[in-house]
């Protein structure tokens, strides 16, 4: 894979990881070199089609470089918008490549069984020629900012449920309970829990007139199709009883208009609120990356927005995600794994039994100004300032807010100042910076943004 280190010029490497390949610079640059016109699209639920207009150099001697450039491109498209129909399109020897790849048993699979498990459908590569190349088709959708009547708010955390009763756009009651989902087999457990929060915001009102979820996960159509929250459900209760658990819940205060929304896209939204502008990328650096998206008219896509299994590091020595048995990917770069990962380059022996208590050793040194702990931060930093670059040939970006434990405090701060120097010396062309959630947004409560999801049908 020499290919990946060819005349691409890198000016800023992480400290700790010299190898990095940005695969943004690396798109960028065989983009510009390539002349062959490809179109990949991928189709997701009521024929939705998202579309990327590529090239590769469709010759023998660059066969390999042009594989590896539709793979990582096909995994970011899936990740990013989602779907479980792949089209590639303008090159046979490419798309069969892929077919291979990205089927159940191949190596891909884990994406290909993941996204056939979401969508409800079978998954499979469709090799087409380039004048058969499908039409981008995506459908908006106007979500939030409704403050009328009598609402209710849920958001579902991985370590407390936060419920809020909204009357006219003012919150009337808010309350925070503790409690342990993501160690819990038995889903009536989560169901008691949610419904004993709507009741309890229930009880605060005149009346129930809709009701918002905010929720970590993968939901089409107001169904859980993959939660962390669940994770130790097993599979037939999970069907039998997690997909419906929301609007299951919802049921028992009536008919009423009910939206399930990831908990990432309410918070993109929470931020375009406190901005007052749209075109808003929410990336929360915790467990894992959590990623949300406002669009310029702000409104959700309905994408996936999984960002965590997106490629972001072209190099072959990348840490591989256990999950997915992918490496690069973003979930290594941008969450408290990252930093676990490059605390032992740094000569920093971590000590903790869990990844939230070795991040706060981490934490505390820099806290302490500890100078191994700053070639930490200023490692992620750079990370950051070349990927935000290639998340912007996917999203229309004018925002992005950075959030999240791992972007608390001096670190938080570094990572930032980094990530500036590192747009502004390689990547002049985009205008926006990573941001910290102003006062407004922050006082906006995640449950009470959520109250506001669903629209009243007069």
């Amino acid at each position: 894979m020499d290919f990946l280190n060819v005349n691409i010029p890198i000016k800023n490497k992480p400290v700790l990881d010299e190898g990095f390949v940005p695969l943004g610079l690396f798109f960028k640059h065989f983009e510009e070199n390539a002349t062959k016109p490809v179109v990949i699209a991928v189709e997701r639920t009521n024929g939705l089609i998202g579309r990327y207009d590529a090239k590769i150099f469709g010759t023998e001697e660059m066969k390999e470089a042009d594989c590896y450039y539709i793979d990582r491109l096909v995994k970011m498209l899936l990740w990013a918008k989602g779907g479980f129909k792949v089209y590639v399109c303008g090159d046979e020897t490419v798309g069969e490549y892929i077919k291979e790849t990205y089927r159940i048993g191949g190596k891909r699979h884990f994406d290909a069984d993941f996204m056939a498990r979401i969508y409800e459908s079978t998954f499979e590569v469709i090799v087409l020629p380039l004048d058969k190349a499908p039409e981008a088709k995506e459908a908006a959708k106007a979500i939030g900012g409704h403050m009328d009547g009598c609402r209710i708010g849920f958001d579902a955390g991985g370590s407390d449920r936060k419920v809020s009763a909204v009357i006219d756009g003012e919150c009337v009651y808010s309350e925070e309970v503790v409690w342990f989902p993501k160690i819990t087999e038995d889903p009536d457990y989560h169901y008691g829990h949610i419904v004993e929060a709507m009741k309890t915001a229930a009880s605060k009102m005149p009346r129930v007139d809709a009701i918002g979820i905010s929720s970590a996960g993968v939901y089409v159509d107001n169904r859980t199709m993959s939660a962390s929250l669940f994770i130790k459900v097993p599979q037939d209760l999970f069907d039998a009883k997690v997909k419906d658990i929301y609007t299951r819940a919802a049921a028992e205060f009536g008919d009423v208009p009910v939206e399930v929304v990831n908990d990432g896209d309410v918070t993109a939204l929470a931020g375009a609120i406190g901005l007052g502008d749209n075109a808003v990328l929410g990336i929360a650096m915790g467990t894992s990356e959590a990623v949300g998206y406002v669009n310029d008219e702000g409104k959700i896509m309905g994408w996936l927005n999984e960002l965590a299994f997106a490629p972001v590091d072209g190099q072959p020595e990348a840490m591989e995600d256990e999950w997915s048995g992918d490496i690069g990917c973003g979930v290594k770069y941008f969450s408290q794994d990252s930093v676990i990962k490059l605390a032992p380059r740094a000569g920093i022996e971590l000590t903790g039994n869990s990844p939230a208590e070795k991040l706060k050793e981490v934490q505390a040194l820099m806290a302490a100004d500890d100078e191994r702990a700053v070639k930490v931060y200023e490692s992620i930093g750079t990370y950051l300032g070349h990927t935000l670059p290639l998340y912007a040939m996917f999203y229309d970006i004018r925002h992005v807010l950075m959030l999240g434990r791992v972007m608390s405090g001096k670190g938080g701060d570094i990572i930032m100042a980094v990530a500036d120097k590192v747009m502004t010396e390689e990547y002049p062309d985009i205008k926006f910076r990573p941001e910290t959630p102003d006062e407004k947004t922050r006082r906006v409560g995640q449950s009470v943004i959520a109250a506001s999801l669903p629209e009243i049908k007069k």
